[in-house]
């Protein structure tokens, strides 16, 4: 009988160990953890360098592409109105959104380490998603501008000032830059395993809640609710103001000037369907049933590609920017001339 007490004494130590031992690991991980590895893409040599040639294209494609905009909506007086300035901005927004990601993502391509600090690793967070939220306000702003310029034409341009129009972009960057502290601040506090591999190519909420020691539900409900508040707010926004211009276009009497109104709701829209389809699949519930391949692949789509179709799309579809671009490469080409000064 005593030898039985004694038995379950020592089981009960032996547990009561077990359990300080995996909580003193669990202290001893979170408090070394200093760096993360970012897996990546595990290809071979040789497809690594063949993806860092077609990125780095892509990046600086990107670059000319969206600086193009902005310049041509700089030098060009007609395209100073509300709607190319709420144009300018998203390009400009474009250039540092993809180079959040990309720069880093090259360099891993070429290194064998793959590592990111830790502080790194959370400004990368930080602005990813603070550009990415600054993203869906200014298509919103885009899209609260074409309702007004095609259902309210008499009030357009008393209720859509240059000023006004100014403040509302302020805006868009200062609460786009505001909205997910506190989720990166909660995931930021949490205890990381020493198991520190982020299945990713970049910082990213669901692969960094994983690498938790501990479950943290709490953590993960509330980025749940961050980003489906934010990502369906706007997009019920932005569909219900292109529902009534579409309405309102289809009132229009003549074939050309539905032909224009289509036309730049169209680039709106597309591009409003490249980045709303792809961030729903990954960022309405960041751990829940997506494997991980997936998420790397949509997050690349939307961080890499879409800023690249973007200037493709408004410029191809739009007249006014095509004519404001081709002036600019007049101009350009003109002052490369070498016997300009002669």
């Amino acid at each position: 009988m005593f030898h039985k007490a004694n038995s379950n004494l020592e089981i009960c130590h032996s547990f009561a160990a077990l359990k300080a031992n995996k909580y003193t690991h669990v202290e001893n991980c979170s408090s070394s953890v200093s760096k993360f590895i970012l897996l990546g893409f595990p290809y071979t040599w040789e497809i690594r360098i063949l993806c860092f040639s077609v990125f780095s294209g892509t990046y600086i494609l990107t670059l000319i592409g969206n600086l193009c905009i902005i310049c041509a909506v700089r030098c060009d007086h007609q395209l100073q109105t509300p709607m190319y300035i709420l144009l300018a901005n998203f390009s400009f927004l474009e250039i540092w959104f993809i180079t959040s990601t990309v720069p880093n993502m090259l360099a891993n391509f070429l290194s064998e380490t793959n590592t990111i600090s830790f502080s790194g690793c959370f400004l990368q967070f930080y602005f990813f998603f603070s550009m990415g939220t600054t993203e869906t306000l200014f298509l919103s702003a885009m899209a609260f501008d074409r309702y007004l310029a095609i259902c309210r034409p008499l009030h357009y341009p008393t209720v859509m000032t240059v000023q006004r129009c100014i403040r509302m972009g302020a805006c868009c960057w200062l609460c786009g830059f505001l909205y997910f502290l506190l989720p990166i601040y909660l995931i930021s506090q949490l205890p990381f395993c020493c198991l520190n591999k982020i299945d990713h190519f970049l910082c990213d909420p669901g692969p960094l809640i994983k690498l938790s020691c501990v479950p943290a539900p709490v953590t993960e409900i509330i980025c749940a609710i961050y980003n489906s508040v934010l990502i369906f707010s706007t997009l019920l926004f932005i569909t219900s103001s292109y529902t009534l211009v579409i309405r309102a276009v289809f009132r229009v009497p003549s074939a050309e000037g539905r032909h224009k109104a289509f036309s730049t709701c169209g680039s709106h829209l597309s591009v409003v369907s490249l980045f709303y389809g792809s961030i729903m699949v990954v960022y309405v519930s960041p751990t829940a049933g997506n494997p991980a391949g997936i998420q790397k692949y949509v997050t690349l789509f939307h961080s890499v590609l879409t800023p690249l179709f973007n200037p493709l799309i408004y410029s191809l579809r739009n007249k006014e920017m095509k004519e404001a671009l081709r002036k600019l490469f007049k101009t350009v080409r003109f002052r490369q001339r070498p016997g300009r000064n002669l």
